[in-house]
């Protein structure tokens, strides 16, 4: 098999995955028959060495990164050559085909001699895929480290946090912490400072919204921020405790063999039931589950794969039908739950008037909604709870640890100490 690196920002994380590499312009390649690994670097220009530092020799990332053999990008195809041992033209593995979550396609590796070689576009990519679905306990480890550290800069965040202050600021007391005491250079995405109505912006702290409102008194704070290490990242939120209910109910739940989809209708029903306990719906939950108006509420999906990409591939086999019903098809997977997976659990809850406006004048629809008591939330915003979830052989471990509950969070906000206790991750068996 051979992989390419296309570092711009960060390595691409199918040859991280491979080889770890951090530096970009590098190939590499695993002969299948011998398990022997080869790294190719590129050759660099003698000026390099005047403005980005000393140039490595090959021995360096041959020892850094733990592989067979090393040579330069230049060598690829005569290296390549006499590795093989067979008769006709050497079979190369190259990696191609669709992340199902971004809906783009791996692009694979290309090199001065490729001609001389025969190509297969479609093995690859699906048994990469389902490796990274499922984690290593050296992976695992490098999660909770991420995991750690970025509960440790929420509970500073917490404390920190001011009325009067710019959402940047919540944002750049994140990125402080997880950098100076976690040596966390990046995040694993765009931070999510949303205060107020932006709380209802599921994406919110993009280039045309840049965390920039004033936090005032009486808002809502929605914080979605997770460090990456070494690759691996996190992806954490905290608000207020609306819907740690039903974050607690999934989490419950979670074991190999559970559905996801049904992972997400509980969700659901959790967060519909909370909403007619407190006069905003009305009627039967399970008619509401059956016209979807958890949807309403719930825009996106329950969570999503972690692990080298925030979003990490994998949520949908080849062959898999999405559902087409509205909230459950914006599943980033469909798939029964596997001992080893690293998932995140993310209920909320929002009041977004392109959802609700339509909801509440619909027909079949209107009955369920108590419209007085829904006006006073309009333009509150939104909340959502995000923990990440490691699936483990007869249950789950959550390896975030924030303070969720009312009483936590303020004794947090008042000064009182959050430990992190460390946490161990249960043994994978050998079947995974």
């Amino acid at each position: 098999m051979l992989t390419a690196s296309l570092v711009v920002t960060e390595q691409e994380s199918y040859f991280a995955y491979l080889f770890g590499v951090q530096e970009p312009g590098f190939y590499g390649a695993i002969d299948i028959a011998s398990g022997d690994s080869i790294l190719f670097a590129p050759r660099l220009p003698a000026d390099y060495a005047v403005w980005l530092g000393e140039i490595k020799p090959a021995s360096y990332f041959k020892e850094s990164y733990m592989v067979s053999s090393v040579y330069y990008t230049d060598e690829i195809a005569k290296v390549l050559n006499q590795q093989y041992r067979g008769p006709g033209k050497p079979l190369l593995y190259l990696l191609h085909g669709l992340n199902t979550d971004s809906n783009n396609f791996s692009k694979p590796a290309d090199f001065e001699g490729i001609d001389n070689f025969e190509t297969d576009l479609n093995a690859l990519h699906p048994i990469l895929t389902e490796c990274r679905v499922l984690k290593s306990a050296f992976e695992l480890a490098v999660i909770q480290f991420a995991n750690d550290i970025s509960s440790e800069a929420h509970v500073e965040v917490m404390r920190k946090t001011k009325v009067g202050m710019k959402e940047y600021q919540l944002e750049s007391m994140f990125l402080h912490h997880t950098y100076m005491y976690g040596g966390c250079r990046h995040c694993s995405y765009t931070c999510i400072c949303a205060t107020g109505s932006n709380s209802s912006v599921l994406h919110y702290g993009h280039a045309a919204a840049p965390n920039d409102r004033i936090f005032e008194d009486g808002d809502m704070a929605l914080l979605d921020m997770g460090a990456e290490y070494h690759f691996y990242g996190s992806d954490i939120t905290c608000s207020f405790p609306a819907v740690l209910l039903a974050h607690d109910a999934v989490i419950s739940n979670m074991r190999p063999g559970v559905s996801w989809v049904d992972m997400h209708i509980l969700a659901e029903r959790t967060v519909l039931e909370l909403l007619k306990k407190g006069n905003l719906l009305l009627g039967d939950v399970d008619a509401m589950v059956q016209e979807r108006i958890g949807a309403v509420f719930i825009p996106h999906g329950l969570g999503h794969l972690l692990g080298i990409d925030t979003h990490d591939p994998g949520g949908y086999l080849k062959g898999a039908k999405r559902p087409k019903e509205p909230g459950l098809k914006s599943l980033r997977t469909s798939r029964e739950l596997l001992e080893g997976m690293v998932i995140t659990v993310e209920p909320g809850c929002y009041f977004i008037d392109a959802l609700l406006l339509p909801a509440m004048e619909n027909a079949q629809t209107s009955k369920f909604f108590n419209r007085h008591e829904i006006s006073r939330f309009r333009g509150f915003g939104g909340v959502r709870i995000e923990s990440d979830v490691y699936v483990g052989r007869d249950g789950c471990v959550n390896m975030t640890k924030c303070p969720r509950t009312l009483k936590d969070i303020e004794a947090v906000m008042a000064g009182a100490p959050w430990p992190i206790n460390t946490t161990t991750i249960p043994a994978i068996s050998s079947s995974t």
